[in-house]
């Protein structure tokens, strides 16, 4: 009986509320006395916030008693906290003075501790509002590439991905208000994101490891897209868009809109989008071989096209809530459904007769073309409870179901179906201040059942599962912000059905000279294949990792408008299916895989692969962040350099040998033409490529500096550079470039205008079987004008991408080499807001 007192006792404790509460009001203010219109104010912690009036006059009602913490935040303006204590029977009036910033500053959203481009110790970068709808485009990674140390994949403009600091796949976590996205764009970058840039609030950027908030999938960086899909309030409120661009004839549309009434808010979104194979420059040099001039016209007709990039998109998400005095609880269902040519995955659709028609050239075509059929449904769960006791702050709730399936489409019918079944929750307890500590213990599940099937499933079905706690901490000693945290997750990998087969692999160089030589016979192919099938090995396993992250930081307010931060941080990662179990072909990337599980041996001339013997290993980042800003005045800047360590870094390296892709396209081509070309002799080969470990270096830097130099233009020039090779000599594959841009900016009540102009120089540092790639100056434009119509306001906007017309080739991409930038183009589009 004693024990059961002592318990209610202590969970009253824990949850109980201060029974007096107190107004707050105030005036927020500019640095020359006059009133900041539509400035946030809002307490720490809890869903209590308002906006000042046409008087910069704010009113917050019943905010509880004790030690609390304002946060005040406006456009254009350096963001303010303030500590304030109140005390019973004495109601506050505040008066709060902003100073500008010509750097937008906007909070994370998904963490329990505060993170914002100036304020914290770890970099971060945050796109929203007018930026943001500026910047979008068809992918996730296109949309980010002009944030200082972000670069894009580029998959032919239909499946890009974020590089953050020349890391992506398995390193960058993708996720949506704050959960994993779960979809398979971190295999293979033919793979697409299942998110929607056009429909979002804001997208966040955590560059470097924020492995204490996502785990150990984001020791590289965190791209979080957050949408108000679960709505926190009830005001009425939208915003539509329509936009057509020239470049492949894409038309988009897209809206989401919030309504509700006291105790019930709705949120509903859609977007839909199509457009055609997209144009490219024609290079100025071109060359021909005994062609005739009808087949040169040919030629320089087919290179203005990236064939079958195409792609034709839809999805719509509905979400409701429940709200009461303390928080809210909601739930979400989005369904999102995306198909869109493979560029490069094609099985001879060029190897017909020139004497054939253009009717049976585009049914050809059509017929041979591969695409990706992507489905996903979602459902979010998300909550607020605002406890306000002595021991608990708040709580907060996100659960998330996703449903994924990904077929990859040939002559009608699923060649590879990838699927992906992913459950995670996560609880965060912010505790009450202890001795001025804020912060947060955090809890984390997440199960994903992964699988692929056809002859292109490179990877085996398994089953991952992590259980992590997390604890976050940051107190202010006078003008010294010091944040800690660290986080111990358990990771099991589960495997029933690894293959490994036997290989038939061979040198190039080793093999016969001769055309004649060349050609395999069929019969010997076929019983070649039927031993191989007879001899792999079929095996289970199944892999614990225990992986440990620790990070501590700083931010110095040394001199008024400036500070300085560092971040020291320590971060392990358990391999994932993909690095370890591979074993196929993957003609997204154009190679053959075998996972880190395997090893490849060469004995007197002759090559195999057989199971490693070492053990598998955590990957383990040590990162370091140096950050300078200016955060206050006409002059802004935020200068970042860091260096990263990653022991047991895993990669995959050319072995030099090449294996059969699985595909016979000598029987779909009909074999050689009389008198044809001999480059098709190994078209149904890969190169072979194992994934092993091995220590690396990341270093580089970003700097941002923004002029505000009057009140309507704004000049901003940005630089971001990584360098990333071996510790023991050698470069990694796919690193950005060095590079360099500037913005012009002019906006007044109604008229907004900016010119960007990029430059991407030359990268040769390059790996083993990678070539370098030419520098180039991109271009571009955009103008809006803002209308009101029947009291709706109304922005009219053109955009011109790349305007000189430039040949730009992405060294980041793995298809670099067919699928260049797009060229000059246009959208014009029109948006509402209501």
């Amino acid at each position: 009986m004693i024990r059961v007192t002592k318990v209610a006792a202590l969970i009253s404790a824990l949850l109980s509320t201060s029974a007096l509460a107190q107004n707050i009001e105030g005036t927020v203010l500019n640095k020359n006395g006059n009133a900041v219109v539509g400035a946030k104010v809002e307490v720490e912690g809890t869903n209590q916030s308002t906006v000042t009036n046409s008087e910069g006059k704010f009113s917050l009602r019943d905010v509880s008693n004790g030690n609390a913490e304002l946060h005040i935040s406006a456009p254009n303006f350096a963001h303010l906290h303030q500590d304030i204590t109140l005390v019973e029977g004495k109601p506050l009036q505040l008066s709060f003075t902003l100073n500008r910033s010509p750097i937008e500053v906007v909070d994370v959203l998904a963490t329990p501790i505060h993170l914002s481009v100036m304020e914290s110790a770890s970099p971060v970068s945050v796109l929203a509002g007018e930026t943001l709808r500026r910047q979008q485009t068809s992918t996730l990674g296109d949309s980010l590439e002009k944030v200082a140390g972000v670069h894009t994949s580029f998959h032919a403009k239909v499946a890009s991905t974020p590089v953050i600091r020349g890391l992506s796949g398995p390193r960058v976590l993708i996720a949506q208000n704050g959960l994993d996205v779960s979809d398979v764009s971190r295999v293979g970058p033919d793979h697409s994101v299942a998110s929607e840039a056009s429909t979002a609030q804001q997208i966040e950027v955590l560059r470097g490891p924020a492995t204490l908030f996502y785990g150990s999938g984001a020791v590289g960086g965190v791209v979080n897209v957050v949408d108000g899909r679960i709505p926190t309030d009830s005001t009425t409120r939208g915003e539509w868009l329509l936009e057509t661009n020239s470049v492949d004839d894409q038309q988009l549309g897209s809206f989401n809109v919030t309504t509700g009434n006291e105790s019930f808010a709705f949120y509903a979104d859609g977007y839909w989008r199509e457009s055609n194979d997209y144009d490219v420059p024609v290079s100025p040099e071109v060359e021909h071989d005994d062609h005739d001039e009808d087949e040169d016209e040919h030629d320089e007709e087919q290179a203005r096209v990236v064939e079958n990039s195409n792609e034709a998109s839809s999805g719509f998400t509905v979400g409701t809530s429940y709200l009461f005095d303390k928080g809210y609880v909601g739930l979400s269902v989005e369904q999102f459904n995306r198909e869109y040519g493979i560029p490069g995955h094609t099985h001879g659709e060029e190897e017909h007769d020139d004497d054939h028609d253009e009717e049976f050239d585009e049914e050809h075509h059509e017929e041979e073309s591969v695409f990706a059929d992507l489905e996903q449904t979602r459902v979010q769960l998300q909550g607020e409870y605002n406890v306000a006791g002595s021991w608990v702050k708040q709580i907060q709730l996100r659960g998330g179901f996703t449903d994924y399936e990904h077929a990859e489409i040939e002559e009608g019918e699923a060649g590879t179906l990838f699927e992906n079944e992913t459950h995670e929750l996560k609880l965060d307890v912010l505790h009450a201040p202890m001795n001025d500590w804020n912060g947060a213990v955090s809890f984390h599940y997440k199960n994903s059942d992964a699988s692929a099937q056809g002859e292109e499933a490179f990877t085996p079905p398994s089953v991952t599962e992590t259980f992590a706690m997390a604890i976050m901490e940051e107190k202010r000693f006078d003008d010294v912000l010091v944040q800690l945290g660290a986080r111990i997750e358990h990771v099991s990998l589960e495997a029933d059905n690894v293959l490994l087969p036997s290989l038939d692999t061979h040198d190039h160089e080793e093999e016969h000279d001769g055309h004649e030589d060349d050609v395999h016979d069929d019969e010997h192919d076929e019983d070649a294949h039927d031993d191989e099938h007879e001899d792999t090995l079929v095996f289970p396993i199944d892999e614990s990792f225990t992986a440990l992250s620790i990070s501590a930081g700083l931010v110095w307010d040394f001199a008024p408008g400036y500070n300085v931060g560092i971040s020291v941080s320590r971060s392990e990662r358990a391999p994932s299916a993909s690095e370890l179990l591979s074993f196929g072909p993957h003609i997204g990337t154009s190679t053959y895989e075998v996972g880190a599980l395997f090893a490849f041996h060469e004995e007197e001339g002759e090559a195999h692969i057989e199971l490693g013997e070492g053990s598998i290993e955590l990957e383990t980042a040590n990162n370091i962040d140096l950050t300078l800003r200016k955060t206050e005045g006409n002059l802004g800047f935020v200068l970042n350099a860091f260096y990263n360590q990653i022991d047991n870094y895993y990669y995959q390296t050319n072995t030099g040998l090449f294996a059969e892709s699985g595909h016979d396209h000598s029987e779909e081509e009909g074999g050689e033409e009389e008198g044809g070309d001999e480059h098709d002799e190994h078209t149904d080969e890969l190169p072979v490529y194992i994934f092993k470990t091995d220590d690396v270096i990341l270093h580089g830097f970003e700097a941002q500096v923004a002029w505000q130099t009057t009140d309507e233009f704004k000049t901003t020039v940005f630089a971001d550079y990584v360098r990333a090779r071996l510790q023991d000599g050698g470069d990694l594959p796919r690193t950005p470039p060095l590079r360099v841009g500037t913005q012009f900016s002019y906006q007044s009540e109604r008229l907004s205008a900016h010119l960007d102009i990029t430059r991407y120089e030359e990268q040769d540092r390059v790996s083993e079987g990678e070539t370098a790639t030419d520098g180039y100056t991109l271009v571009d434009a955009s103008v809006s004008y803002d209308l009101n119509v029947l009291n709706q306001d109304i922005s009219v906007y053109v955009k011109g991408t790349n305007l000189t017309d430039t040949e730009a080739r992405v060294h980041t991409s793995f298809l670099k080499d067919i699928a260049p930038r797009p060229s000059r183009s246009f959208a014009l589009g029109v948006r509402g807001y209501f």
